[in-house]
């Protein structure tokens, strides 16, 4: 009989998640602002608590986490866990070696991973999360140090830990104050606050950043146009005095729609593009030399720059390709096409 009620109480809680609803667009709107006013009052009485104490542990914990050989191991149970994980892969992305150790794997054999050239963070709203009770154990047997992230200022986890980021105690934007919501915002934002000053105190550049990300949209805008652009032969250049009967067999030859224009010392004074021939269309066009066609002083881009900025640049624009000058010399040549090739956007 007791196997046949939890049966039925099971099915019954089945039937209360899948249970249609009719949704009251306006009733949705009304919860998701008040969601965003919650979570707003929440992030303001952080900012509040950064003027107001927390400034000086914070800045500690920065301090403490720059000056280690080892890594940060970061832990947390249930959404605090999900939320550590996160801020593990945003320290490690931006310099700083991380990544997260759940509690109770950690009881069960990973706390082998941790070495005493560690710090560990660990996160937990009240600081009386039990699961914890192990990984707080071995920073204090071994003297790793140990970073709270917590609201439960007086609590068994802060007690323990050398270093206490003590989160403001909010009300979560959930109506019965019950699902982690404001909470683990202020936990993410905390700790996106630590990765960022680490990344400026280490002064990580976007080259370092690219090492980190060479996939995806991201690593495609962090490339440089060097690694992207045509050279030698392939860029279409002629020289000052060029017939514009031979600058549009050049043009037609490289197929980009234009042709630079260098003066003696092969400076780039100019360009000539469809939209040039277009206006100056007439049966005297090929009588024309290049300079009395050419658009002056061409937008250009250094070799250096990265993908994003040049896509930016051809956006804002409204040209399809750019010159690639180093010390005023043509070197290359990109065209919209090669940047959305690689996936830059």
């Amino acid at each position: 009989m007791k196997g046949v009620t939890g049966r039925r109480q099971s099915v019954n809680r089945v039937k209360m998640f899948k249970k249609p609803i009719k949704a009251d667009p306006a009733a949705a709107i009304a919860s998701a602002a008040r969601t965003l006013e919650a979570e707003k009052e929440a992030l303001a009485a952080l900012e509040h608590a950064l003027n107001n104490g927390l400034a000086e542990p914070f800045s500690r914990a920065v301090e403490l986490i720059s000056g280690i050989s080892g890594r940060v191991i970061v832990t947390g149970i249930g959404k605090s866990g999900h939320i550590g994980s996160k801020i593990a892969a945003s320290l490690s992305s931006t310099g700083t070696p991380s990544f997260f150790v759940h509690p109770v794997e950690a009881n069960h054999g990973d706390l082998g991973m941790i070495t005493p050239d560690d710090v560990i963070i660990a996160l937990s709203w009240s600081g009386e999360s039990v699961e914890l009770k192990g990984i707080v154990a071995y920073a204090r047997r071994f003297s790793i140090p140990l970073i709270a992230i917590t609201a439960g200022v007086n609590s068994a986890l802060a007690r323990e830990s050398d270093i206490v980021l003590g989160l403001p105690r909010v009300r979560e934007a959930c109506p019965h104050n019950l699902a982690p919501t404001t909470s683990t915002l202020l936990q993410l934002v905390i700790g996106d606050a630590l990765a960022v000053a680490l990344l400026e105190a280490r002064g990580f550049t976007p080259d370092n950043f690219r090492v980190f990300h060479p996939g995806g949209q991201l690593g495609a805008n962090l490339r440089r146009i060097s690694d992207v652009m045509h050279t030698g032969d392939e860029v279409p250049l002629v020289s000052v005095g060029t017939p514009m009967g031979d600058a549009i067999l050049e043009m037609s030859r490289k197929g980009f729609g234009c042709v630079g224009i260098v003066d003696g010392d092969r400076r780039l004074v100019g360009i000539i593009t469809d939209g040039d021939l277009r206006r100056h269309m007439s049966e005297k066009l090929l009588s024309l030399t290049v300079e009395e066609v050419m658009t002056p002083n061409p937008k250009t881009v250094a070799p250096t720059i990265m993908a994003a900025a040049a896509l930016q640049i051809i956006n804002s624009s409204s040209i399809t390709t750019l010159m690639v000058v180093d010390d005023g010399r043509p070197v290359g040549i990109v065209h919209l096409h090669d940047l959305l090739r690689i996936g830059a956007a």
